[in-house]
């Protein structure tokens, strides 16, 4: 078996670009074969491909420019430079020495939206923690879509964020971005979820906690059905999490798990035909006597369905609600909502974010921070009629 037989595929892959760069004698600004043409020639994932590239581009060899592919080194500078003038050009390239960015003073933070308070409140903390420390936050959005998550991390390291702070869109399809930044010492914190089976800093509200608060509360003023309700479009590990806390709080009562009671993958946006959605019947049916909603959003929208259907909240049903969805002064929230500590999230992302740039690529372990949730009784729970 040769020495080549045993090298891992990123290698080939970076042995290869090597020796067609000496071979072809490409000077700097030479495009070097796409990430799919790698893929093909190789036979494999794209994240392969990206590691590998990532590589050569910690080396100098060459530079990686987002939208419009790899360059023997020197090309991203002539490249940049017909669309993105004075500092911003200079902020786009990385440390050659340290595979870090240049001191932009920069970073970056990828959310799927800003649409609640949770998000406010989250944006609102780690941007006290980044201007405490010197430095500037930029927020781009996801949109919820994976690929829009990507664009996004690879637009604010395009643009010289130092290091950046990561609402994960979904767990379960691991966004290669990701994992390429981990792969290469890039600093970065993930917020509210974590990728299963990946070592990685991230700060997160313990959910089967904040579950179990919501059912004792429930279960102390009456109420035997309690619904769970999700309008997430993906079982991620936040929503499976709250669901396990869900079903382990009833079965410390002693009380029956009905799988009817966990409402996942419905859509709330529209409201016009109210009498066709499935939990107006629900609620009509009296069924179910209060209901946990596993984010503000939804909880809003429920009480409108309710409103719809003729029910009083909280005399014939009652809502509590993961996030409080009306008011930023947590004292005036109108909503019973189990309190995560959002701001207090954002800004510990971002001191530990500061600490990991200030370490300048040295391995400071990961930091999983794990808060601990509070039930805050407002006015949408109350006992069964």
């Amino acid at each position: 078996m040769s020495s080549k037989d045993r090298m891992p595929l990123y290698q080939e892959i970076q042995e290869f670009i090597r020796e067609l760069i000496a071979s072809e004698g490409l000077a700097e600004g030479n495009r070097i074969p796409t990430d799919q043409q790698l893929m093909d020639k190789f036979n494999v994932s794209k994240i392969t491909v990206v590691n590998a590239l990532k590589g050569l581009a910690g080396e100098g060899l060459i530079t990686r420019v987002p939208g419009r592919g790899s360059f023997v080194s020197g090309a991203a500078r002539a490249v940049e430079a017909t669309t993105v003038a004075g500092s911003r050009q200079a902020a786009a390239f990385t440390n050659r020495s340290t595979g870090y960015s240049v001191q932009t003073g920069l970073i970056g933070m990828v959310i799927p939206s800003i649409g609640d308070y949770f998000a406010t409140r989250l944006v609102e903390g780690a941007r006290k923690a980044i201007e405490a420390k010197g430095r500037r936050l930029a927020v781009l959005f996801s949109g919820g879509k994976l690929e829009q998550e990507k664009e996004a991390i690879v637009t604010l390291q395009a643009v010289g964020a130092e290091g950046l702070l990561i609402f994960p869109v979904d767990e379960e399809q691991y966004n290669e971005e990701i994992l390429a930044m981990k792969v290469a010492g890039f600093p970065f914190v993930l917020l509210d979820r974590y990728l299963p089976g990946v070592e990685t800093n991230y700060i997160a509200a313990d959910g089967r906690k904040g579950m179990e608060l919501a059912v004792d509360h429930l279960w102390e003023l009456g109420h035997r059905e309690i619904a769970i309700c999700s309008d997430s479009p993906l079982q991620t590990v936040t929503v499976q999490e709250r669901i396990e806390g869900y079903m382990n709080a009833l079965k410390q009562k002693g009380a029956l798990i009905n799988p009817a009671h966990i409402m996942t993958g419905f859509s709330v946006d529209n409201l016009e035909d109210t009498e066709s959605h499935p939990l107006h019947s629900m609620m009509r049916s009296g069924a179910v006597s209060a209901y946990i909603t596993l984010n503000g959003h939804l909880a809003v929208r429920m009480c409108q369905l309710a409103q719809k259907a003729g029910l009083r909240v909280p005399e014939d049903l009652s809502i509590v609600s993961f996030d409080d969805p009306t008011s930023i002064v947590e004292e005036m929230s109108h909503f019973t909502h189990i309190r995560q500590f959002e701001f207090e999230m954002g800004l510990q992302a971002g001191e530990r974010l500061h600490d990991m740039i200030e370490s300048g690529g040295k391995d400071t372990g990961n930091v999983k921070i794990i808060l601990q949730p509070e039930l805050a009784i407002r006015q949408t729970s109350g006992p069964p009629s």
